[in-house]
């Protein structure tokens, strides 16, 4: 008897349109026309024809080759390239060209580099507020594995929200994210936190996996030990065969729960649904929250 897998059949509600509309062609050529790269392409984003149609996109900086293999990213391994200086002004002026009240900036993995590319998140932070003071900047980092505290590089130049992914449960790690280590990824929110109280920190995990509902929530406690205060949950697809099998397709009604047990434990914001991804409605999200504040 074959041990192959078989594809699970994908529900209705994880269906999307293919991306098509004048405003997704316009941010297309914008970003083209700056040499830039973005997580919605390089990941295969679901989500990219509803986002470049509002004229948000995701950079990722740094060039499209990662030095970590996680079995759940579509985004090539090898050797990465030179660092191009000239990115953080390239990504400052098509903030201003596409109009971005709230950018996300996140990156491949770039353990060849002394600090990890600390140092080209703060350019990339401080030339979008040159160019445009009024923008919120999120950052979405790597781990920073065994590169000391070089994230004091990026909360120095003032982001408003600090994000870095857990992406799973512990016990998965091994299979899912052999290069990173889950309470590595756990101390670097913390102590974000503890070096900038007011800063806004944020995590985001897949489930569809193999994991158990005991151990998601067991991740949310994890992380508002950690201070942490928006979460994001979304349903893995898998983007090739070669990457790690789907284990099943979460339902809505799980969706819903992991959503009312994030608020129960504290979080200020919860994105859970199938769908949900890490900078996925991130401007409306937070520019919502704001809001919340300045009228409470």
């Amino acid at each position: 008897m074959s041990d192959q897998h078989i594809p699970l059949k994908k529900p209705t509600w994880l269906k999307v349109k293919s991306p098509v509309g004048i405003a997704y062609q316009e941010t297309r050529k914008i970003l083209k026309q700056k040499f830039l790269n973005t997580v919605c392409e390089e990941a295969s984003c679901p989500n990219i024809g509803e986002c470049w149609n509002k004229k948000h996109a995701t950079f990722m900086i740094m060039g499209s080759i990662c030095t970590r293999a996680c079995r759940f990213c579509n985004v090539k391994t090898g050797m990465p390239g030179m660092v191009d200086l000239y990115e953080p002004m390239r990504i400052a002026e098509s903030v201003c060209e596409l109009g971005l009240r709230h950018v996300v900036i996140t990156s491949v993995n770039r353990d060849d580099l002394q600090d990890g590319g600390a140092s080209h998140f703060a350019s990339c932070i401080l030339e979008i507020k040159k160019y445009s003071p009024s923008t919120t900047v999120e950052v979405l980092t790597p781990d920073f594995l065994r590169k000391g505290d070089v994230y004091k590089t990026i909360i120095d130049a003032k982001p408003e929200v600090f994000n870095h992914n857990v992406e799973t449960v512990p016990s998965l790690y091994h299979k899912v994210r052999p290069g990173s280590r889950y309470f590595n990824s756990l101390k670097l929110l913390n102590n974000v936190k503890n070096y900038n109280k007011q800063i806004f920190t944020k995590s985001g995990m897949m489930v569809g996996l193999g994991e158990k509902k005991e151990e998601v929530l067991q991740v949310m406690d994890d992380l508002r030990d950690a201070g942490v205060n928006f979460l994001t949950i979304g349903q893995y697809l898998q983007p090739t065969p070669e990457h790690i099998n789907i284990d099943r397709y979460v339902g809505l009604d799980e969706f819903s729960y992991f959503k009312k047990m994030a608020k129960i434990k504290g979080f200020e914001m919860v994105s859970a649904t199938p769908l949900t991804r890490s900078s996925y409605h991130a401007e409306e999200d937070f520019l919502k929250l704001k809001q919340n504040i300045v009228v409470k």
